[in-house]
């Protein structure tokens, strides 16, 4: 159905190396490289002699895994970004042919490769989220097409796989309990910080049957949903770390929760309009949160 829609230039023509790093969107990057990060802190361990391996996470988690599922994205949304983002690289004509499609396999390479270099939990973490980038946008699953599950795949990718990923290869060894718990709360939490992305493509996503939840429930509704996710996963966290002992930095993601709650307050009153100002606001409260916790963990709570 995409390609009746959309007349794709010669494939013979190359792209721009411009029209390729807009397909790979590098700010997008910033949440799993944060997340990543955040597991890097957790982790506790020293790193005198691990830089490597924490810039080669760092490179896969970003420039790779997270570019990787942008470009896959775009190529089997080339005909919703026709009417949603028309000046997008694809439905352009900067990226000709099916150099969208070249690009997402390459990268998906490249992620393996540097994957394969982290050792046993980088490479079957990078399985894992190359794994869900794929089945998020291509079909026979596209988990987009439901937002409940599309947004669950996209935030583990985002947040909770990249701090995992990270604890581990940084110990060599698997996580601790309570960096698996807060990592996947956080993970969680973002499921909202999905929904809040999906405003921007209502008409498209409605007319080609991609059921976010601001196309499932409405704009009102979902702006409430999208709250809810991201409000309820860090009271959990304040309160766990609470009683774990780690007493201001539960009391430091207690401020920013309750910051956020103001901003969620006035964004709910147009959620569609006022989605992209809450990103730019409340999102920025919440990573704060998730290193506040990192620096609980990596002190010793929850051990």
């Amino acid at each position: 159905m995409g390609d009746a829609l959309l007349t794709l230039p010669s494939p013979r023509r190359l792209p721009e190396a411009s029209a390729v790093l807009e397909l790979l969107k590098p700010l997008t990057w910033f949440p799993p490289v944060f997340a990543f990060g955040c597991g890097i802190v957790s982790s506790g361990a020293p790193l005198a002699d691990r830089w490597p391996v924490a810039l080669l996470g760092l490179l896969l988690a970003g420039p790779l895994v997270c570019a990787m599922s942008q470009a896959v994205n775009d190529w089997f949304d080339r005909h919703v970004d026709a009417v949603n983002e028309p000046t997008r690289p694809i439905p352009s004509g900067r990226m000709p042919g099916r150099w969208g499609l070249w690009v997402a396999l390459a990268w998906t390479v490249l992620s393996l490769l540097v994957a394969a270099a982290l050792g046993p939990w980088g490479f079957a973490a990078g399985l894992v989220g190359i794994g869900l980038a794929w089945a998020y946008s291509a079909p026979p699953l596209r988990l987009k097409r439901n937002g409940w599950w599309g947004n669950l795949a996209c935030a583990a990718c985002y947040e909770g796989l990249p701090w995992v990923t990270a604890a581990a290869v940084l110990r060599d060894a698997a996580p601790a309990t309570a960096t698996l718990v807060i990592a996947g709360l956080y993970s969680l939490g973002a499921h909202g910080i999905m929904t809040l992305n999906d405003f921007k493509s209502i008409e498209g996503d409605r007319r080609f049957g991609i059921g976010t939840l601001p196309v499932r429930l409405g704009p009102a509704r979902a702006g409430l949903v999208a709250c809810l996710f991201m409000a309820a996963p860090q009271m959990v966290v304040a309160g766990l770390l609470m009683a774990w002992g780690a007493t201001w930095q539960a009391g430091a993601v207690a401020l920013l929760l309750a910051a956020q709650v103001a901003l969620m307050a006035r964004m709910l009153r147009d959620p569609r309009g006022l989605a992209p100002w809450y990103n730019g606001t409340g999102v920025t409260l919440y990573v704060a949160g998730m290193m506040v916790a990192a620096f609980a963990l990596r002190a010793g709570a929850g051990s």
